[in-house]
């Protein structure tokens, strides 16, 4: 059986404010295989927020081991740390994040920029990733002129720009409308299917639920409940 993509071997997070200790995680264990899709669910205060970054090398644990790839990001310094992310990891978020004064264009082409991909390349390939998400035709827009879902779309074109194998996306739907939000929900499915990436969402709407092959369920800092949904053909 190949490596999994992911891995979190008894991770626990302290979280020190003043002389209070908060436990963020505790004692996490977690394997996420290649081309998975899965959701992981949790209310505010569940700890969803720090496994997400955990699993996007956003921060290290205060005990335990994260591996992607089977690389320990805890042996990584900050500048390795940002390398690896920027070729294995795409990032949705939930309130886009998109530069606003720059065109959707321009916000896909900025990640092939910093990792100094030729100018015709770059302008090739986010024109590609804009029509796969069906927003190339609101490409010189800027994204004051784009409606929540036509600029979640823009994001999740920029999180492949660098053709990444992970998409880690941060309640992609949250700030969307029903229809919108599912929308965006068939495009990561079919990113699954079709250019086969491991795709998680960090989400509260059970919603979600029903477009993944495997659900994740915490509470508290502790993985309750981790719940294979379906296996379906995206």
């Amino acid at each position: 059986m190949a490596a999994p993509v992911l891995e979190l071997k008894d991770v626990s997070k302290i979280y020190k404010m003043d002389e209070v200790e908060v436990h963020a995680l505790r004692d996490v264990n977690l394997k996420i295989n290649k081309k998975e899709m899965i959701v992981v669910i949790g209310p505010s205060g569940s700890g969803k927020s720090t496994l997400l970054n955990m699993m996007g090398c956003l921060d290290r644990p205060t005990s335990g081991k994260v591996f992607l790839d089977g690389v320990d990001i805890s042996k990584l310094n900050d500048f390795e740390l940002a390398r690896i992310r920027g070729m294995k990891i795409g990032f949705v978020f939930q309130f886009f994040n998109l530069y606003p004064t720059l065109t959707a264009l321009e916000n896909v082409e900025l990640p092939m920029r910093i990792a100094e991909v030729d100018k015709k390349e770059r302008r090739e390939r986010a024109l590609e990733l804009l029509k796969l998400v069906s927003i190339d035709k609101r490409a010189n827009h800027l994204p004051s002129q784009l409606s929540g879902g036509e600029r979640q779309r823009v994001a999740i074109a920029r999180a492949l720009a660098n053709d990444p194998p992970l998409i880690l996306a941060d309640e992609p739907t949250g700030n969307l409308d029903s229809k919108s939000g599912e929308e965006i929900l068939q495009i990561l499915k079919k990113l699954r299917g079709e250019k086969e990436k491991t795709v998680i969402i960090v989400t509260h709407d059970l919603y979600a639920v029903k477009h993944a092959e495997r659900a994740i369920y915490i509470k508290d800092g502790r993985i309750i409940k981790d719940e294979k949904i379906r296996r379906g053909k995206a």
